[in-house]
């Protein structure tokens, strides 16, 4: 299988964006390159990557976002693999409006599996398409900003990019 690779650079670092030509498949940071690698590893065994400069406008859309167009990524398809459960949860995130944020209990509850929180920190922590599938806007039940798999920093601008007002949570 051929996966197209596009790198973006942005304020928060270089942006992998990954797609099997008909979808978006992985979304992350460039310093994170391995763990993206391993993760498509597991979903598809063997492919290879062709560097494609805007597969599918996927790039472009992601510019808009970074440039404040928070409606850009609204409707890109997705490919995320995963168990049944970590897809519900990773869909489930879109559900979240930018500029908002809410707790992995909300969400857990927001998906039918009100105690299941831990579990849905665990699958947010394996989303493939980060920033389309928001999981930055999952914070701790305290308003901590807790977990993000790219770093707290890139997860608190991607928060105050889309105005969510942050000074008041804790580290």
């Amino acid at each position: 299988m051929e996966l197209l690779i596009d790198k973006i650079s942005s304020e928060i670092g270089t942006i992998l964006v990954v797609s099997d030509g008909e979808k978006l498949c992985a979304l992350d940071f460039a310093d994170y390159e391995l763990r993206t690698i391993r993760l498509l590893q597991k979903r598809y065994k063997s492919f290879s990557l062709k560097k494609t400069k805007n597969p599918l406008g996927l790039s472009n859309r992601l510019e808009a976002y970074l440039k404040g167009d928070f409606t850009s990524l609204d409707d890109i398809a997705v490919s995320v693999g995963g168990t049944a459960f970590q897809q519900q949860v990773w869909l489930a995130l879109r559900n979240i409006p930018c500029g908002t944020a809410i707790s992995y209990g909300q969400l857990a509850a927001k998906i039918g599996k009100p105690t299941a929180s831990r579990a849905v920190g665990m699958a947010n922590s394996l989303n493939p398409v980060a920033i389309v599938l928001p999981c930055h806007r999952v914070i701790g039940a305290n308003a901590g900003l807790t977990g993000y798999a790219g770093g707290l920093e890139r997860k608190r601008w991607l928060l105050e990019h889309e105005g969510v007002k942050i000074a008041a949570f804790s580290q």
